[in-house]
């Protein structure tokens, strides 16, 4: 780490700074001057800063396709605060590599702006005709879907609004309708929506999310997106942990930067991603981006392995007080049931990949959740579980159930979200749920104690899995066990079964 003298040479992140940040970091080789941008990109967050903006980032360092840089923007009260953030140091992040190897730093400059955080601004900017790609990173519950049913969901107080209100919308489905519009009255070519989120068929649940939304305003926008706008899958990975004071810090001390917003991830990224587009795309395949027919198989076997492997980790690791997932790994019980879980009932729902070994990618998942330097945290990996386990978890069981095969463990992993829902961990402290549904997760959590049923009444995160009698029954005896025997002892009664 640097010293005290260094520490005080350190300088605020910025065009005009570039020369004086140290020779380890790589910098941008191409000028701001030189970019225009062709993606509109929604919800600029760490992962995206990782992620799709890095692989533009090198595109950009070889002097490519310097047409698609990217313009931020946001709908929320806390894109303000990013667009704040990036704009005191001209859009610029700092994105560290935490390789246990040694880190390494690069400065992103693929960033040309950020819309300002209002409908009507965001909507002239998407109808810039050299918009040609409005890419989301809007969460996994940003597109309202509705769990019971699996549509779109027209009743949200938000889409309501956008129903009766097309020319003054609030939620990004209405304002990509509306810039939709606009190119459609001018004559200029649609622009892709690609979806960068960590979900099945992410393209088809934007082109839901967008048609739901449009199919039910005035006109025919519904049917025009059908004919014109592409949706393409794609598969998205690199851990990629939040951002606090030991970010910063490290940051600073490390590399000699003061960045209000750096990004710290593991080395590893990968982008599978269907060459299906309504107006281009950057070249994105010569910088590693793997471009194919079906993302299908590779968004299954990521989506079931390492995020239903980080559930797996996360519930029993919370109510044991373990703060990190490296911890949580070189924990015997914790990484063991993540090892027997993955090979006897995750593994076998993903079909054959040609060209890839799915035991070969567990060890690599096992590898990067071990990362010790990534500090990623447990309460991470438990945000947002009424979200994410209906796509990372409930579909694996169905598969296992429709081959007639074991769901013990799987069972087990949603008594523990269940049993972490309760609000008290194993030592009797206080766990703060962070989901959009937390009072009802935990009122559901405390009545499943004496009825583990209750639990899964909750029809709108369960959908159907709540009417299989299999899956009700290991549910109630794992979430049994869990509260009588306490988790370390359910473990190993799993384990050694």
């Amino acid at each position: 780490m640097l010293g005290q003298g260094d520490r005080k040479a350190a300088v605020n992140l910025s065009l005009d700074s570039l020369p004086a940040i140290s020779d380890r970091v790589v910098k941008p080789t191409y000028r701001r001057s030189d970019l225009r941008p062709g993606i509109v990109h929604v919800g600029v967050g760490n992962f995206h800063r990782a992620h799709q903006a890095i692989y533009l980032h090198r595109l950009f360092q070889n002097g490519q396709d310097l047409d698609w840089a990217i313009l931020g923007a946001g709908v929320k009260s806390y894109d303000e605060n990013m667009r704040n953030k990036l704009k005191a140091q001209d859009w610029l992040t700092t994105v560290v590599e935490l390789d246990p190897e040694g880190f390494s730093a690069e400065i992103c400059a693929a960033m040309a702006g950020f819309s300002d955080v209002n409908a009507q601004a965001l909507i002239a900017a998407m109808s810039d005709p050299e918009i040609r790609i409005v890419s989301l990173t809007v969460t996994e519950g940003g597109y309202f879907v509705d769990a019971k049913t699996g549509g779109f969901d027209l009743s949200n107080p938000e889409i309501v609004n956008d129903i009766k209100n097309p020319e003054t919308p609030t939620t990004v489905f209405g304002i990509i309708i509306a810039a939709l519009a606009n190119r459609r009255q001018k004559g200029i070519a649609p622009f892709t929506v690609m979806s960068c989120d960590n979900l099945p068929e992410n393209g088809h649940v934007a082109r839901h999310a967008l048609l739901g939304l449009a199919d039910a305003m005035p006109g025919d926008m519904g049917e025009w997106i059908t004919g014109n706008v592409a949706f393409p899958n794609g598969m998205v990975d690199c851990i990629t942990p939040a951002t606090g004071e030991r970010e910063i810090s490290l940051v600073e001390d490390e590399f000699g930067i003061v960045d209000a917003a750096p990004v710290v991830c593991e080395p590893f990224r990968q982008w599978v991603l269907e060459d299906k587009f309504s107006n281009g795309r950057p070249a994105l395949e010569t910088v590693g981006v793997e471009f194919v027919s079906d993302v299908a198989p590779y968004e299954l076997m990521k989506l079931r392995v390492l995020n239903g492997g980080h559930a797996a980790i996360a519930y029993p690791a919370a109510l044991m007080g373990i703060k990190f997932a490296h911890e949580a790994m070189e924990n015997p019980l914790v990484g063991g049931f993540y090892d027997k879980l993955a090979h006897e009932e995750i593994m076998p729902t993903v079909p054959p990949i040609p060209g890839a070994r799915i035991e070969d990618y567990y060890k690599t998942l096992v590898k990067r959740f071990s990362n010790a330097l990534l500090g990623d945290t447990i309460a991470r990996l438990c945000l947002d579980g009424s979200n994410r386990q209906p796509k990372f978890i409930f579909p694996t069981i169905s598969a296992q159930l429709e081959a007639n095969r074991s769901i013990r463990g799987l069972a087990l992993e949603v008594a523990l979200w269940c049993r972490y829902c309760a609000g008290i961990d194993e030592n009797g402290n206080e766990i703060l749920i962070e989901d959009i549904s937390a009072d009802r997760l935990q009122a559901q959590a405390k009545a499943a104690k004496s009825d583990p049923p209750k639990f899964l009444q909750m029809h709108e995160i369960f959908g159907a899995l709540n009417e299989s009698q299999i899956f009700t029954d290991a549910f109630s005896q794992a979430l049994n066990a869990l509260w009588r025997d306490g988790t370390q002892a359910t473990l190993q009664n799993y384990l050694r079964s």
